[in-house]
């Protein structure tokens, strides 16, 4: 079977995404998201991957998180809203991460969770991944994981998994914007320091 990098954005997404993307491809994750906002609310999130990982057994890798090197690049963005330029190049830029350590680290091809979430454009997604695979020369697999009730489903897993579900898309600006999503998110889960190594299941 076939190598494929998934790049995971939360364990919510991952849910849906790691069990389709799993029957036909030999899928790992990475979670790369400086983006995150604050810190405490990363920890929440790698924690909850830890434990999704444990229970579907999959492998995942970690990016450093870089919150400053996140911020710089959106620098002037700070007013733009949901699905515009700053989320734009917010996506870019996972998905470069992605599709260079699929290059590097030998995997097939590479992929996103990105599309479970119906706050998401999915034309969007895998127009900046297929980009970043011409980039990189690893082929990206397009996916567009909310169809079929896939974020019903992400929502029932969760809830099945008891991990947490976080309101808000991820970075600053959108925490304080209010940008928040339809379902509240899990008490059970809680935060970790971040840790820099690469998980295996």
């Amino acid at each position: 079977m076939k190598r494929l990098l998934v790049h995971i954005c939360c364990a919510p997404d991952a849910t849906v995404g790691m069990e389709r993307l799993s029957r036909d491809w030999d899928a790992e994750g990475l979670f790369s998201n400086s983006n995150i906002h604050p810190l405490e609310e990363y920890r929440k999130r790698l924690k909850a991957l830890d434990t999704l990982a444990d229970e579907m057994g999959f492998p995942f890798a970690e990016d450093p998180y870089e919150p400053e090197v996140w911020v710089e690049s959106v620098r002037g963005l700070e007013e733009e809203p949901e699905k515009g330029l700053r989320c734009e190049i917010c996506i870019r830029e996972r998905l470069r991460a992605t599709a260079r350590m699929a290059r590097d680290r030998g995997f097939d091809a590479f992929a996103a969770v990105l599309t479970v979430s119906p706050h998401k454009n999915s034309d969007t997604i895998n127009r900046l991944g297929a980009e970043a695979g011409e980039e990189f020369g690893v082929q990206y697999i397009p996916t567009d994981l909310k169809k079929l009730d896939g974020f019903k489903r992400s929502v029932e897993l969760a809830k099945q998994y008891g991990i947490y579900r976080q309101n808000y898309c991820g970075c600053e600006y959108s925490r304080n914007r209010g940008e928040l999503s339809t379902v509240p998110a899990s008490p059970k889960s809680k935060g970790q320091r971040p840790k820099k190594t690469e998980r295996s299941r």
